[in-house]
Parts: structure tokens; sequence; C-alpha cells
């Protein structure tokens, strides 16, 4: 119901906000012209029509509108999948899928390879003559069995009689088929069908974030579904009863034995020497035995049987109803398929998870009792303020105040003096009162990319800066920042995480140098850049260098700085997830990684969905900041 909700929204918020936009463009300034900034600002309309086409090209391709319109499209879909799936085996035989009979492909087929076998014997030089000869006339044989295969008169009269049994199977099928009360279930029937339907569950993902419930249930739902599940056993039943009859008449099984007991014979008279002539005999006896195995039969044989089979398609196609125009509109790029007793989505609904079923895995995977591995992707726990107190402050503190730590006394006990009772404040063990913080899987990767961010920034700008405006400097960091600068973060994720381990300190160790690079980059590319004219001006005023490097140089480059910071985040969020990837117990990468191990789609599509919420989240507050500290940009 939700999904339907929220298609007409989209729907309708698309159509009012570009109604909305044309309005708008007619009420514009005139001065507002192509190329003014201004032109680009604001369009809050234009966001919304943005991102509803993007949910609803979610919501169609995923196949989630076809769930919440027609909930049990899907299992009527694979019952006539099975339909489909019994009818291929017989439809191969015939022109209807192919190009031409199966009989007629094995047949020239198999000629091309009785003379391309033969040309081969001839063309080589290892062997005699004689068995050359020998050989060749084996090729003759075996080209010889075919005719005996497709001869009208040589089709024995028992295989005639059990084609026609199949034929006339298959016509009262189709007449059964088309009846309304076909197959005939009971009530009691009926009644046990829903129920064990009921448990198997509905179309969709289902189940914790590691075990995996049925795709697509195949225990018929409706009264359509269950005719064409009836239909398809039946027609496996005749599939099978024909693929087990073999046009195998006397003489054609005379001829073939014959050729048999010859390749025999004539491989145990050769010796260790002759091992090319044993296998081109070999292969005779190979291409023989594919002649065998292959349903051919004469030409006109099975004209019947194809006719009651599209007779049969042309009935199960129509009696579909809606089902077909369902199947066409709201499952583009794919259909629900049956491969034995299983069916599945085959299309962009397999891989493109539906919102409706991602938003349910999400909100497991946010609940502290289900998580994923036993941790929410985001929640809080109640810490007591003592512990970030005792985070904050060194213990060294204790240590430089006067006096002792208090020793135990003759009665074995051991009281506090000033100098512990410091210490306890500076190492957290008192009690004050609790606070929520946030923890979960999306706090760790955020509070890592924000550390290495951090950190790349605080030491990156100064010596950026530094090089920026010292000869020294530049020449003497240059070097060591362009050898490991290149290199990409992946290549040194290895070395750091044996090094500093798999825990907090080698992953934000590894996004600090991915940021500390582009920082001191930006910087210097942002101090180098100063306009001669401001500084010589500054100069002039009888401004000190720490004036002019706060008041000019600084400001002129904080555009530059700035931009930096969008670029780091970016390149700490995708090495982030490589570090996490390759060694962690918690974040988004790790989660992703155990998802992909797992094949749940739906996970791996939250941690996607995530990861550019919280990149958004990041930019769009930098952008607030470039706002706000640099609102001259672009206007000078």
């Amino acid at each position: 119901m939700l999904t339907r909700i929220v298609t007409f929204l989209i729907f309708f918020a698309i159509i009012g906000c570009i109604l909305y936009g044309k309005k708008l463009i007619k009420t514009e300034k005139v001065d507002a012209v192509f190329g003014n900034p201004e032109r680009a600002k604001g369009g809050t309309h234009w966001i919304i029509v943005g991102s509803s086409v993007i949910l609803l090209v979610w919501l169609y391709y995923s196949w989630d509108i076809a769930k919440s319109f027609y909930p049990k499209s899907a299992n009527e879909l694979c019952q006539v999948g099975k339909v489909n799936d019994s009818l291929l085996s017989l439809k191969y035989l015939f022109p209807i899928e192919e190009r031409q009979f199966k009989s007629t492909f094995v047949i020239k087929s198999e000629n091309k390879n009785i003379n391309k076998l033969a040309k081969e014997i001839k063309n080589t030089s290892s062997i005699r003559d004689q068995d050359k000869n020998k050989l060749l006339r084996l090729i003759v044989k075996t080209k010889n069995t075919i005719p005996l295969l497709t001869n009208e008169k040589l089709l024995e009269n028992e295989n005639k009689i059990k084609i026609n049994e199949l034929t006339n199977k298959i016509n009262q099928l189709t007449k059964e088929f088309q009846k309304i009360n076909y197959p005939g279930e009971t009530a009691e029937e009926e009644s046990k069908r829903i129920e064990e339907a009921k448990k198997e569950g509905e179309w969709g993902a289902s189940g914790t974030a590691v075990e995996q419930t049925v795709e697509i249930p195949i225990i018929p739902k409706t009264k359509k579904g269950l005719k064409f599940e009836a239909a398809a056993k039946e027609l496996k039943i005749i599939s099978d009863e024909f693929f087990k009859l073999r046009n195998h008449n006397p003489k054609y099984k005379n001829a073939f034995k014959e050729i048999k007991d010859e390749i025999k014979k004539y491989r145990s008279e050769l010796d260790d020497t002759q091992e090319i002539a044993s296998a081109l005999a070999k292969d005779v006896l190979k291409i023989a035995r594919r002649i065998e195995y292959a349903s051919i039969f004469p030409p006109q044989t099975l004209d019947g049987l194809q006719k009651s089979i599209l007779k049969f398609d042309q009935v199960q196609k129509k009696e579909q109803g809606h089902l077909r125009y369902v199947d066409i509109l709201l499952f583009p790029s794919g259909t629900i398929v049956s491969s034995g007793p299983s069916c599945s989505e085959q299309g962009s609904g397999r891989w493109l998870p539906k919102p409706s079923d991602t938003l349910n895995k999400f909100i497991l995977l946010l609940k502290p009792s289900v998580g994923f591995k036993n941790i929410p992707l985001i929640w809080y726990e109640m810490m007591d303020v003592s512990q970030i107190i005792g985070f904050i402050l060194p213990d060294w503190i204790a240590d430089i105040i006067p006096g002792k730590y208090p020793v135990h006394n003759d009665a074995g006990k051991v009281e506090p003096n000033f100098k512990s009772k410091v210490l306890n404040i500076a190492t957290g063990e008192f009690k004050l009162f609790k606070i929520p913080i946030p923890s979960g899987h999306i706090w760790d990767s955020f509070l890592r990319v924000f550390l290495g961010l951090v950190l790349g920034i605080i030491f990156g700008v100064p010596l950026g800066l530094f090089m920026g405006l010292n000869r020294f400097a530049k020449g003497f960091f240059d070097p060591l920042i362009e050898l490991y600068r290149p290199v990409p973060p992946l290549a040194w994720a290895p070395l750091i995480i044996s090094v500093l381990g798999i825990d907090n300190v080698g992953k934000i160790f590894l996004l600090f140098m991915v940021s500390f690079s582009i920082m001191i980059i930006s910087a210097r590319a942002g101090a180098s850049g100063t306009q001669l004219s401001k500084i010589h001006a500054s100069h002039s005023l009888g401004a000190s260098r720490w004036q002019i490097l706060r008041y000019v140089i600084f400001p002129n480059s904080l555009p530059e700085i700035l931009t930096g910071v969008r670029v780091a985040i970016g390149m700490c969020w995708g090495t982030l997830v490589a570090a996490e990837f390759l060694a962690g117990t918690t974040g988004i990468g790790f989660v992703e990684n155990v998802a992909k191990k797992y094949f749940q789609y739906e996970v791996i599509w939250i941690t996607i969905f995530v990861m550019g919420m919280l990149g958004l989240l990041f930019d769009v507050t930098l952008r607030k900041i470039i706002d706000k500290t640099i609102p001259w940009r672009g206007k000078g």
C-alpha cells in the first residue's frame, strides 16, 4: 500500500514541479540571461523532479510497482514459467523457438563433422594407406546410418502409436486447460494448498540479515496459477515420455552394431605406434554415438505433434489474460522464469532490489536486536560522562601533583588521597551521569572518515601554505609528497594495516595519508596563486608577515583549500570502504563485503545508499561553510 501511495505522489510531484518550473520561467527577470550565475541558483522544484525521476525508475525497473499493484503476479508468472519450461524441450525439436527442426540441425552438423573427419584422414601422412581406406569405409557406413533414421518406411509401428498417443494427450490437455474448473481441485485440496502457500511467504526478500527465504513463492496462490501448474506437470510427463523414444529400427541397430564392432576390433589390432589411427577411429565412433543419442525422426512424422504443441501454446497465452500485459508493462528487462522446481527473477528485478524490500531490510539492520553481525547500522548507547573526561584528560596530570599515591595500611585498606582522586578523574574511574553516544557500523565509518579528514586538514594546510611561500619548504617536502601521492591508497593499505593493526588506528592513518596529500596540494596552489598586487598593497600599508598571511594569503587560499576538502572527502570514503574490505569487523565496507559473499543485494544497495548520503551530508555541510566563509567567490 505504501509503495502505491509513493508512486502516485511521485507522479504528482513530477507533473506539479514541471508546471511550476515553466510558470517560473515566464516571470524571470530580463537581466537573468544565459551565463548569469544567478540563473543557476535555487530551483528546488527541479531537485524534486530529478530525485523523483530516479526513484520512479528504481521502483519501475526493480519491479516494485508490479509487486505493489499486482502482488500475486510473480507467483502466477512462476506457474506460467513452469509451463514454458516444460514446453521448451518439446519446442526445441521444431522450428518454433529455433529456425529449423532439431533433426535437421543434427544431420547438418554431423554431416559437416563427417566430411571434416574424412578430410583429416586423407591428409594425415602418419598412417598407412590401408588404415586410411579402413577408416574412410567406416566414415561412409556411419554416414549411411542417417537415412535409416529419416526413412518413413523404416519407422516402427510402435513408435508411430506412441507419437500419436502423445499428440492426443497434448490435444486433450489443450481442451481441458480451457475449462474454468481445470484441474478440478477439491475444497480440501484447496484449503491445504492455501495453508502451505501462506507458510511459504510472499514475493520479495525477507529473513534476517544473513538468512534469506524463497525469492518467488512456488506454490500456486490463485486459481490461474493452479491451472498453469497442473498443466506444467502434465506437460513434463509428456515430455519425459517423448524423449524416452528412440527411432532405432532393426536395420539401424544392426548397422550401428556393425560399425561399433568393427571399430573395436580395428583398434584392438593396432599397436602403440599407431595411436593416431586409433584416435581417428575413436572419433568416428563418437559421431556414430551422437547420431544414436539424437532424436532423429522422418521429416513428416512429428507434424501432428508440432501442431498440437503450437495449439496448446496459443491457448496458454490466451489463458494468461491480463497477466501477459502485466508481464510486458510492469516487468521490464526480464520476467519470472522457472528452472526445475524453483522460480526466480530474471532481469533487472534480480540485481536491482525493490525499495520496499530495501527499506524493510534497512529497518531490520537498524534494530539492535538484529543488526548486522549483532551490531546495528546506527544506534546509541548510554555512556557515563566520566569516560569521556577520562579519554580527554591525560593520566600524567596526576603524576605531576606533589606527593605519593596512597599505600595500603595494616588493616589491608587503601585510603584515597588528593593525588589518587585526581588520577581517578584523569582515568575516568568515577560516576557522574550518562549521555547517549552514537554507535554502530555507520558511526564507526563516519568517525574514521571524520578523524582522518580533520588530521589531514590540520597537518596538510599549514605545510601546504609553508610550501607555497618558502622555496626551502617546497624543495624539501615536494619530492616526499610527490613520491607517495600518486600511489593508490589500496597499495598502502596492506602495509599500514599489517604495521598498525586492523583496528581504527590503521584505517584512520590511511585516511590521513589520503587527505594529507590533497590538502597540501590545494593549500600550496592557493598560497602561490595569491595576486602580487594585493601583497604589495599590504606591504605599502605596513602590514607584518603574520598580518599578510592572516588577512591576504589565507583568505585567497580558502577557495582552493575548501575545494581540496571536498575532493578529500570523496577519496576518504572510497579508501575507507576498501580498507574495511581488507580488514575490519565493523563499518560500511565490512557490511558490504559480507553481504557480497551471501549475494544479499538489498544489503549491498543499502551500504551504497548510506555511503552516498553520508558523502552528500559532508558535501552539503562544506557548501554551507563555503557560502559563509568565502561569499566573494565567483564575484570578483
